[in-house]
């Protein structure tokens, strides 16, 4: 009997949760994380129930992920602890080429733990024996707070220091004294997540940030490419080179291909089942276009995009439809006449992509009153998948066949935005 707990991951006390993580696997079964009220967030209906049968189950001690997948919407798979471990041990053995011994490193950990961002440091410091120093989301909006409170630390600075953050996260901390010297005391910061803006690089350069931008996704249990900080320094942009056991290969219509002994061993999709990751090669399709550099040893890697019409934003993949879709469904259920809502992305300097939501009514009259509604329905979500501007649409519409012709609306929306813009001049004129 393969058996499987649902562990939720508490925000205010992370260490007590990473406790209970390591007796729920010594009883050598299939252990899920998840974050505080994620079902109300993201919907239970949208993910699989895990409600397996047991003999379906490979063998434990496991973890079981949420993950935006290359798919085009959140699912989950199964990482055994041996996949965790193998990339501890090739992240260990990066860190050893750089002349640093993992063991006497300090690895801070300012990301949620539900998520393979946030439980990797731990993890990778537990098996290094490092030190590991949980870091809560709200000192990492309050730049001298985090600064004082990390300096308190025992071994501030006594030991080469580590930090993995989101884009996001790196351009808040940039833009505040107290933050930009907190990033130049560490020695390595692994940044991922989202692709890094050309703008954040040069900044990061001009304030000689030790950074390493590196490319992983859940399935992988963590980063496959990471760049070096010496060569971050001198101007290389991209998201390095493959880590030990590590293969890539673009298929023919551009998408990224990984090879490597830790992809996670199956996929449960909305309906539960169990869905191999890989092709008969073993190699697992992303959902990300890339481009891979000439040389055959170790290319550089760099994303271009994705290609399922997932959004990136602040470090979080966004899947629009499925927003809409919610949407939809609680406006119904509050009693808003709500008849159609499409949800479009728009370049954003620190998020890298927001959203902003275009409205049609079913009662015109509601305009006003309606959009407050709607922004009471989503005030829960993550901040991520929360719209920053609401349009009212009164033509929006999807095409005869069913389906959304985003591109057309995202030329309306960015039209209606310079009509606006040429009014805003004439009224300062």
């Amino acid at each position: 009997m393969h058996d499987w707990v649902t562990l939720s991951c508490d925000l205010a006390a992370p260490e007590r949760t990473a406790t209970a993580l390591l007796e729920l696997l010594q009883c050598r079964g299939w252990v899920r994380l998840v974050g505080p009220q994620e079902g109300a967030l993201q919907g239970e209906e949208q993910l699989p129930t895990l409600q397996q049968p047991s003999a379906l189950w490979p063998e434990g001690p496991g973890l079981v992920l949420s993950t935006g997948g290359s798919s085009g919407g959140r699912s989950l798979c199964l990482h055994p602890l041996a996949n965790l471990e193998r990339s501890a041990e090739v992240c260990g053995r990066w860190l050893q080429r750089l002349g640093l011994d993992p063991e006497t490193c300090l690895v801070w950990n300012p990301l949620p733990f539900q998520h393979v961002s946030g439980l990797m440091p731990w993890w990778r410091a537990r098996q290094w024996g490092a030190r590991h120093g949980w870091l809560a989301p709200e000192l990492m909006k309050q730049p001298s707070v985090l600064q004082v409170h990390c300096r308190q630390h025992p071994d501030w600075r006594k030991r080469p220091m580590l930090l993995s953050l989101v884009p996001t996260q790196l351009r808040r901390l940039l833009a505040h004294p107290e933050g930009c010297s907190w990033l130049q005391a560490m020695d390595v910061i692994w940044v991922g997540g989202a692709a890094l803006p050309m703008d954040l690089a040069a900044l990061s350069r001009q304030a000689g940030l030790r950074l390493a931008p590196c490319y992983g996704a859940t399935e992988t249990a963590a980063m496959v490419t990471v760049q070096t900080p010496q060569a971050f320094l001198a101007g290389h942009r991209s998201c390095g080179q493959p880590l030990e056991g590590v293969r890539l290969r673009l298929d023919p219509d551009g998408a990224l291909a990984v090879h490597c002994d830790r992809l996670a061993v199956a996929r449960l999709d909305p309906t539960g089942g169990l869905q191999a990751l890989v092709d008969e090669q073993g190699w697992w399709r992303t959902g990300d276009l890339a481009t891979l550099g000439d040389a055959q040893v170790a290319p550089d890697l760099q994303v271009v995009g994705r290609r399922d019409g997932a959004l990136q934003s602040g470090g979080v993949t966004v899947f629009p439809e499925q927003l809409e879709d919610r949407l939809l469904s609680l406006a119904d259920r509050a009693g808003l006449p709500l008849s159609a809502v499409l949800m479009l992305g728009l370049p954003d300097p620190e998020w890298g992509a927001q959203l902003v939501a275009l409205v049609r009514w079913s009662t015109p009259d509601r305009v006003p009153a309606g959009m407050d509604a709607l922004r009471a329905l989503v005030s829960g979500w993550p901040a991520a998948e929360r719209p920053r501007r609401w349009v009212p649409c009164a033509d929006l519409a999807p095409s005869r066949a069913g389906k959304w012709d985003r591109r057309r609306w995202q030329t309306w929306l960015l039209s209606q935005q310079s009509a606006q813009q040429q009014e805003q001049d004439v009224d300062v004129v």
